[in-house]
């Protein structure tokens, strides 16, 4: 049964009328307010998380989702069921639904219930749980996104780079004396569509192949010279073994034998204080997708965005669970102006939270 100290709908409502796009200190003060009220005994950590604990014996099972919001701040609104604003389904219904299931468990385990405050940036909070002395070392972990009330086992990582090409500025009457590296870039983005032919990891049994795009380009400083640099940024999404150490390596390689021998090729990584969230994948026959599948009466499927599911992933089965949706048949919903969740699709998901933790935990 829910927790009867705790309404997962109210709950839900105040947390989207909370603005958390720029700062997440109101949203966790209604988290942590939220958890004491309701008997439990929430700490914030070094790195912004959210932390509270149910139990103390084994299996240990987290629960996991995030507090930030992308901008801007879209406004609440109800329609009967349907409740609209920033954060509805990304992530605070995902967050009702494992904050209820978390209060109503009674574990003969542990249950921890970890709540990060920039998925939506860098996942700093995220990385600081999975490493160091804050590191979880959980038995499973369910991270709460908006799926539909599928269970995803699997997601493509995402990698961001900068492809720089190289050669030497020269009077534009006078080609011969300079190395146009704008010339360079129609070979070399000929020879990006092919990368994965030769270097890419293969088609994943779940995630399928893997996707590599041109998304920015940069260069030239004046209409009467060649220019000495040109370069643009790509867009990974990967999928297991890739990593994204690997993948620059092998992109590198590549480009340098496409381009003109004189045009020297550099690909750098986006510069971040986290990992890349990498590629991950679960088997749909563990216990806890399994469990989880059957309670929430949906299906198993690849998540289709990156998300920090890949950082729990290394150590333990961990699958992405939740009421909302990213896109529906009219487009895009998450991260979208006409953000929305179904009231019934977060009672539903909590209902069969609380039975996986009942059964698991």
């Amino acid at each position: 049964m829910t927790d009867p100290g705790f309404d997962p709908l109210a709950f839900h409502a105040e947390a989207v009328r909370t603005a958390s796009h720029q700062d997440v200190t109101a949203m966790r003060s209604l988290l942590v307010e939220t958890l004491r009220d309701a008997g439990a005994d929430p700490r914030v950590d070094d790195a912004g998380n959210t932390l509270a604990t149910k139990g103390s014996g084994e299996p240990h099972l987290v629960l996991n989702t995030h507090i930030d919001t992308v901008p801007p701040h879209v406004p609440y609104e109800r329609d009967g069921e349907v409740v609209r604003g920033r954060g509805a389904c990304d992530a605070k219904g995902p967050l009702a639904a494992l904050v209820d299931a978390f209060l109503a468990c009674t574990p003969d385990g542990r249950v921890t219930l970890a709540v990060t405050p920039d998925e939506e940036t860098y996942s700093t909070g995220a990385a600081a749980l999975t490493r160091g002395t804050g590191a979880l070392e959980a038995d499973g972990y369910i991270v709460g996104e908006p799926t539909g009330l599928d269970v995803c086992t699997a997601a493509k990582g995402r990698f961001e780079g900068t492809v720089s090409l190289r050669g030497q500025a020269a009077h534009a009457a006078e080609p011969d004396s300079g190395r146009n590296a704008l010339h360079a870039l129609g070979p070399v983005l000929a020879a990006l569509e092919r990368f994965d032919e030769t270097h890419g990891p293969g088609k994943h049994d779940t995630l399928g192949a893997p996707t590599l795009q041109a998304t920015t380009v940069d260069g030239g400083t004046a209409t009467n010279q060649l220019p000495a640099s040109v370069s643009f940024t790509v867009d990974r999404r990967s999928v297991p073994p890739e990593t994204a150490d690997g993948f620059q390596a092998a992109l590198v390689e590549h480009l340098q034998a496409a381009a003109p021998p004189d045009i020297e090729v550099e690909v750098t990584l986006t510069e971040r204080p986290t990992p890349f969230l990498e590629a991950f994948s679960t088997p749909a026959d563990s216990d806890l997708a399994a469990t989880l599948v059957a309670a929430a009466n949906g299906e198993t499927r690849p998540f289709t965005a990156a998300t920090e599911a890949s950082y729990f992933a290394a150590d333990g089965p961990t699958v992405v669970f939740g009421p909302g949706v990213l896109a529906d048949d009219q487009g895009a919903v998450a991260h979208a102006q006409r953000e929305y969740v179904e009231r019934p699709a977060i009672e539903a998901a909590a209902a069969a939270l609380r039975e996986t933790l009942a059964a698991l935990a």
